[in-house]
């Protein structure tokens, strides 16, 4: 089975930079999109859903902001939107879906980079989200979080480290959490099967940093231990082009 994360910065605008034919010639079973920035009524109707694919959607509130998609081919056994926690879910930053050998969640974590307050929401969303996989976990629930973690997790993990020690992203308390999954049952598939490997998945457009390949990793795909086994390889697609970003495929048993 294979699991494609992209955080596409805007569906309507990643549909004129290429997407429809990136599709066409992926071969995921599952896509999970964030920061689309779209309701579906907005969206042309050819373009809601592809080919065998079954489409779901989880926007936000505010208009042109945040939201979460996914499209499957394989058909969930239950599917649910949000955390139950009202103050996450306004910004629609979650979907996910119950397969038979796992629990799959597409999360768009939030950008700490407009403040300390966001930095405060970001790190208790961090909080609410270890909590529900906590209780999932102790009821022998296997798990992939996949997504936009809006933090790169060690030095590795970005070009410039020690100039953004204080940058959020790769803030100790924003670190400390993606730690905090990883004593807690989790592993990143990414990094456990590639440890010394260099490659990002986001790109500020200023300065011409992608074609200079001066980015982050900020897309993961986080497998519970129990897993981990399963899991075959993780191809970051950083020659796909139309966002920021770039896509993230699991590849798993």
């Amino acid at each position: 089975m294979k699991i494609t994360t992209w955080n596409v910065n805007g569906y309507r605008a990643v549909l004129k930079k290429g997407f429809a034919d990136w599709l066409r010639q992926d071969v995921s079973d599952v896509i999970c999109l964030q920061e689309i920035k779209a309701r579906p009524e907005q969206i042309e109707e050819i373009y809601r859903t592809w080919d065998g694919y079954t489409a779901f959607w989880n926007p936000a509130e505010r208009p042109g902001y945040s939201g979460v998609a996914l499209f499957t081919r394989v058909p969930p056994l239950e599917t649910g939107f949000g955390l139950n926690d009202a103050r996450f879910d306004s910004e629609g930053r979650e979907i996910w879906m119950r397969f038979p050998k796992f629990m799959l969640f597409n999360i768009y974590f939030p950008n700490g980079q407009r403040g300390q307050e966001r930095v405060e929401y970001k790190l208790d969303f961090y909080a609410r989200l270890l909590e529900l996989c906590g209780d999932l976990h102790s009821h022998d629930q296997r798990i992939i979080i996949t997504g936009d973690f809006n933090t790169a997790h060690q030095e590795i993990d970005l070009t410039h480290p020690k100039q953004n020690s204080n940058t959020s992203g790769f803030l100790p308390e924003e670190r400390a959490w993606v730690t905090r999954y990883l004593e807690n049952g989790f592993t990143d598939a990414y990094r456990k099967l590639y440890p010394e490997r260099i490659q990002y998945t986001w790109w500020t457009y200023i300065s011409n940093a992608r074609a200079r390949n001066v980015g982050w990793r900020l897309d993961y795909h986080l497998v519970s231990n129990t897993l981990m086994d399963s899991v075959r390889a993780v191809t970051i697609q950083d020659q796909v082009m139309g966002s920021d970003h770039c896509p993230v495929t699991l590849d798993i048993d």
